[in-house]
């Protein structure tokens, strides 16, 4: 909530091993991890492969996917309204892994398969978070 009483989207915790990917969305810049050893690029940050448990490094993402999936809740207690409808969404990223995200447009003009792209949103005063707009048409 904020002084006002109106309630504030939650801002994600930021944990050592994830601090340098909320770092680089504070840049406008989308993070992935990549393994050494078995080539894996996934999302969410860790430091160990979920497949075969190897040493990772940061690669930065192109920051387009499209919709594999999504969800619209049009009410929530306790969320801001300004921020309703909530467009939940995996995004399936060009370079493989799907990422739960928000899609920020009218739930109108999204559908499975719908082509978009990264923004970054402020989210509290330190926090800013990747969310998908649609791709124009002819982009």
């Amino acid at each position: 909530m904020t002084d006002a009483g109106e309630p504030t989207r939650p801002a994600p915790e930021i944990t050592p091993e994830t601090r340098r990917y909320w770092e680089a969305a504070a840049e406008g810049r989308l993070l992935l991890r990549e393994c050494q050893d078995c080539g894996l690029v996934f999302h969410y940050p860790r430091a160990l492969c979920p497949d075969c448990f190897g040493e990772t490094d940061w690669r930065e993402a192109t920051g387009v996917g499209e919709v594999y999936s999504y969800s619209v809740t049009r009410r929530i207690e306790g969320w801001p309204t300004d921020d309703l409808p909530l467009i939940v969404a995996y995004v399936e990223l060009e370079e493989g892994p799907r990422m739960v995200t928000n899609l920020e447009c009218d739930p109108d003009a999204v559908s499975v398969g719908t082509p978009v792209e990264v923004r970054f949103r402020e989210q509290g005063p330190e926090t800013v978070v990747p969310v998908f707009v649609p791709v124009p048409a002819g982009d």
